[in-house]
Formats: C-alpha cells, sequence, structure tokens
C-alpha cells in the first residue's frame, strides 16, 4: 500500500500573487521549480498539495489520492485531516460518487455540497465545493488532485484553467521523481549483487560468473528476490 503524507498547509513565500497572464506564467515557473526540486515520488506529492492550496483560486485544502474501479479512494498525501475524512473508505451505496465522473472525463465539480443530492459527507465535513482533476489514468486505476472549499461555487473558469495547467506540471515532475527513485534503486540492487557475488567468490573460491550463477539458482530454489537474497548475504556477512 502507498505511504501516506499529511502536511500543514503553509504558503510559500516566493510564490508570486497574480491577476495577470504574466505573473500567472511566474507562479507556474516558480511552483514547476519547486516540484523538481523534490528527491522522491513523495516528495513531489506532499509538495504538490501546498502549491494547490496556494495556486488554485479558492482552494482551502488539498489532496492526492488514488482511485480504484471500484471508486474506492486511497488518500496519498493531504494537507489537512478534513481531506482524508473525505476521501478514505467505500464510495456510497445509493448512488455513484462525483468522483466516478474522472472515469470519462479530466474534470469533476461539485458546485455545492449541500445542494448536490448524495454529497452529504462533504458538507458534514464544512466542504462546500469540490474540483477534481486526474493525473494519471489507466484502466484500472486514476490518480486524482482535489482541492476543496468552505465556500460554495468557490471555482470558477479561472480556478479551473489554473489547475488544469498545474496538474500537468505535478504530473511531469511525478514522473521525472519516479525515475530518478527507480535509477537509484536499480543501481542500489546492482551494487548490493556485486557484494554479495564478491563474497561468494572468496567463500566458495569460484570466479564472477559462478559465483552469480549460485547466486541466481539459490534465489530460484528458494522462491526469493535475488536483490532480497543478496541482501541476506552481505548483512550475514557484514553481521557473523
Amino acid at each position: 500500500m502507498p505511504k501516506r503524507f499529511v502536511v500543514a498547509a503553509s504558503r510559500f513565500s516566493d510564490l508570486p500573487h497574480f491577476s495577470a497572464g504574466v505573473e500567472l506564467a511566474e507562479a507556474l515557473t516558480t511552483a514547476a521549480r519547486r516540484l523538481h526540486e523534490t528527491s522522491s515520488p513523495a516528495g513531489t506529492l506532499d509538495t504538490a498539495v501546498r502549491l494547490a492550496v496556494d495556486l488554485v483560486p479558492g482552494a482551502d485544502h488539498a489532496g492526492i489520492s488514488v482511485m480504484e474501479r471500484n471508486n474506492r479512494r486511497r488518500t496519498l498525501a493531504w494537507t489537512d485531516e478534513v481531506v482524508r475524512a473525505a476521501e478514505d473508505g467505500h464510495p456510497r451505496d445509493d448512488g455513484r460518487p462525483y468522483w466516478d465522473r474522472l472515469w470519462t472525463a479530466p474534470v469533476a465539480e461539485v458546485t455545492d455540497s449541500e445542494g448536490d443530492e448524495g454529497e452529504d459527507t462533504l458538507s458534514g465535513l464544512g466542504l462546500r465545493s469540490v474540483l477534481s482533476l486526474r493525473l494519471r489514468a489507466d484502466r484500472r486505476r486514476l490518480t486524482v488532485l482535489t482541492a476543496y472549499s468552505r465556500k460554495p461555487r468557490a471555482f470558477d473558469e479561472t480556478a479551473l484553467r489554473i489547475g488544469r495547467l498545474f496538474t500537468a506540471h505535478v504530473g511531469i515532475a511525478l514522473d521525472s521523481a519516479t525515475v530518478r527513485e527507480q535509477l537509484t534503486q536499480a543501481m542500489h540492487t546492482r551494487d548490493l549483487i556485486g557484494q554479495a557475488t564478491g563474497i561468494l567468490m572468496e567463500r566458495l573460491d569460484i570466479d564472477a560468473a559462478g559465483a552469480f550463477d549460485s547466486l541466481v539458482r539459490a534465489s530460484q530454489r528458494e522462491n526469493v528476490k535475488l536483490r532480497d537474497l543478496a541482501r541476506r548475504i552481505v548483512d550475514a556477512h557484514n553481521n557473523p
């Protein structure tokens, strides 16, 4: 299960306030820089939800969640506990939740939870307006950025436009952070297997090819990932 992250909805001091096109471009550039400075996907999610509150007009809270085909959501990052309360758990039994529309459209909105039938959970939490935007999509799951407001009809066309521009930046930064993490893990795995191979060469008095073959056979025999078996050998060697 993905890790979850909760952060305070603090302001970015160097994020420009904007009212014109140039200022919006500057704000998005600053936001993109912040996103790409993160060192992991978790850091990207953390930064994205805070930036969403600062960037999207009308937003009081924000969260990023993964939505499955059964419409259950798991919140990965959120600015406030009220977001997790609004997103986690099972869908309503009496109808389709508002976010079901995200399977066929890039945006789903709730203009006023007190007026929209079936959105009692949101109104009970004091969340009157919702703007949900897709970040990633495949046949089985969606990754969604959602902004929430305590006011009804808080998100206008400007908020929608900024939200969609911002999610494009978040998606690119998240892909980049994921690739960096995978490369780092691959390098670590290669080094770990190299250490384990060296230990087997010394212990069994065989060459590198023979040591690696021995490691692979043991991995298959014990039904253990090669990386995990290599880590076990290295740990046992370092801590006899």
